[in-house]
């Protein structure tokens, strides 16, 4: 649609003429708006049930400690994901226009989120009375927005 020439009160008239119309034709509405409540619903129970610890090794500690976990590798490993974020840094605060200061100080960033990331532990703590529920909200929601898009050649609305 070509938009240009509408002055400020012609806003109005395009909202007025658009309609929520699934899959492009009418029809369909309720069918999605139920089935985005439904997938919302379950998607919250899921998130809501989940709960993260920490673990011994991380990604980039793990693989320099050659996946021990013993208090002294991890310890160690831990000190050598710092080096290089330690380094840029200085770098950096002698020479802020060195190049590969900037670079080396976002490498240690990077593992360092990597690092912290990899040690997340998630554990989920649900009933099975409530993994069931969550299941079928989830696939519900999807199985109604999918419905609200596709032709229903039962009651007639495919074009």
């Amino acid at each position: 649609m070509d938009l240009t020439g509408l002055n400020r009160g012609d806003d109005c008239v395009l909202l007025s003429n658009m309609s929520l119309e699934p899959g492009g034709r009418p029809g369909g509405e309720v069918k999605v708006l139920i089935g985005v409540l439904l997938l919302i619903a379950g998607v919250w129970l899921f998130f809501d049930s989940v709960r993260f610890t920490t673990g011994y090794g991380g990604l980039v500690s793990g693989a320099i400690s050659g996946g021990r976990h013993g208090r002294l590798a991890e310890t160690t490993s831990m000190g050598v994901v710092l080096v290089p974020l330690f380094i840029g840094v200085v770098a950096l605060f002698f020479d802020v226009k060195k190049m590969w200061a900037w670079v080396l100080t976002g490498i240690g960033l990077v593992i360092l989120a990597v690092e912290v990331v990899s040690r997340f532990r998630p554990v989920m703590e649900i009933k099975a009375t409530h993994l069931f529920i969550l299941i079928v909200l989830i696939a519900g929601g999807l199985g109604l927005m999918l419905r609200g898009y596709l032709d229903d050649k039962q009651s007639g609305k495919a074009e």
